[in-house]
């Protein structure tokens, strides 16, 4: 084994950076063996250098990270600082000075994915970020890798454990949004300001990782539709249950049936309590992944926590290392493929639309018309009524998104609608 160490530069020192440091230390023995070599903590970039970070050596931290990663010794940069810039400019900076990079960037690479692989490759350096993606679980390391020779079709999950603690919450105990919201935000799970979980901006990105790496296309967080989940209400799940359903805030993306053309979305969905994504529950996340030779796949564990994604910091801390050693690379960006992104008019499936209608005679004859006009077929139909104003629920048959945009425009204008109070998607059928 050799004994000059590997040189690791640590950017952000967190949740997660204290953790990645922590391990380093505690199994040091064990990771050098299987790396091949010792790995050394060089630097450690903060942001409030008097703060006692227990286990670092207190000269190892430093404000100024752009001089860390410049520094030319350093063989690996951990980014786990989030963000946009500095960490944009940081990575880039650690390439062109001879460093690999593991990060945990969700929004910079869902955002700046290909040109940060372009400057990574330039230089012959890896680029490694399981641990932008669910956590712990496995998952960007088995699509770039593990199913390097088969076909996938469709990335369906859960990749937000706060998201899917508050539905979870709703669905178990009947509680509102607000009231659910609250005890994540007391436990942990939410934070102070919870925008990127709760209206889809975190999932988004991690979709647009998950579709890029899936279908061998260059995908955008600006491709991907996304939907929130703070309409959500008990009524839903009310809803939910009368179809033997329960509602979670999925990322889906698919390749279209003609293979030419790929869609990614994050919105609230209705799936059946048979379909295993049903029974993930608190703040656990569980992918589903579908392709021709291998079929279903499912990965599922904890995504996000400290402890669980420094695992997967130092899972892709191994690999660059080793890589380093053998003077080799990893797989970086494929996007040979190609594939244009659809819009979301195009996206085909199931819908559940509550509507507040007059309950006088007529009113079922001709909402069933605006649906037919439209070539949105229904399947189901529940009314109930009182003092003159009634609830009506129609389940349709599989549809464009266009479609059923125009349907409930034109529904909308009908005299005898009084609003459109819920419109989800049903999936996983």
């Amino acid at each position: 084994m050799r004994t000059r160490p590997l040189k690791v530069a640590l950017l952000g020192c967190g949740v997660v950076g204290s953790e990645v440091a922590r391990i380093m230390t505690t199994h040091a023995d064990d990771l050098a063996q299987r790396i091949g070599a010792p790995i050394e903590l060089a630097g450690v970039a903060v942001r409030r250098p008097s703060k006692v970070r227990e286990g670092i050596d207190p000269d190892l931290v430093t404000t100024d990270a752009t001089a860390l990663v410049k520094r030319g010794d350093i063989d690996v940069v951990v980014e786990v600082i989030g963000g946009i810039e500095p960490a944009r400019t940081l990575i880039t900076a650690a390439f062109e000075h001879g460093a690999s990079v593991v990060s945990a960037n969700k929004a910079l690479l869902a955002q700046d994915g290909a040109a940060l692989h372009a400057v990574a490759e330039q230089h012959g350096k890896d680029l490694y970020y399981e641990a932008a993606v669910a956590g712990a679980i496995p998952l960007i390391r088995p699509l770039r890798e593990s199913l390097a020779g088969d076909k996938v079709n469709r990335v369906l999950g859960i990749v937000n454990g706060t998201t899917n603690f508050i539905l979870d919450k709703m669905d178990s105990t009947g509680a509102g949004y607000q009231e659910a919201l609250d005890e994540a935000t007391a436990l942990g799970y939410a934070e102070a300001d919870p925008t990127a979980d709760v209206e889809g901006f975190d999932a988004a990105a991690k979709a647009a990782i998950l579709a890029g790496i899936a279908f061998h296309s260059r995908v955008r967080l600006d491709d991907v539709y996304r939907e929130g989940m703070t309409e959500v209400t008990a009524a839903d799940f009310a809803s939910a249950k009368n179809m033997g359903c329960t509602i979670k805030l999925l990322a889906i993306c698919e390749r279209a049936e003609d293979g030419g053309s790929v869609t990614a979305r994050v919105h609230p969905a209705m799936i059946p309590l048979t379909h295993p994504l049903a029974s993930v529950r608190g703040a656990y996340n569980a992918v589903f992944v579908e392709s021709d030779a291998s079929g279903q796949l499912m990965f599922y564990g904890p995504g996000a926590g400290g402890a669980p994604t420094a695992s997967a910091v130092l899972g892709d801390l191994v690999a660059v290392c080793r890589n380093r050693l053998s003077g080799a690379t990893g797989p970086g960006e494929s996007a040979y493929a190609g594939l244009p992104v659809s819009p979301m008019g195009d996206v085909v499936t199931r819908y559940h639309i509550s509507l507040d209608v007059a309950d006088k005679p007529g009113v079922l004859a001709q909402v069933a018309t605006v649906f037919a006009e439209h070539g949105v077929s229904i399947d189901t139909v529940r009314q109930t009524g009182k003092d003159g104003e009634a609830s009506l629920v129609v389940v349709t048959h599989r549809a464009s998104d266009a479609s059923l945009s125009g349907t409930v425009e034109a529904l909308r204008k009908l005299d005898t609608v009084r609003g459109v109070a819920s419109i989800m998607r049903v999936e996983g059928e």
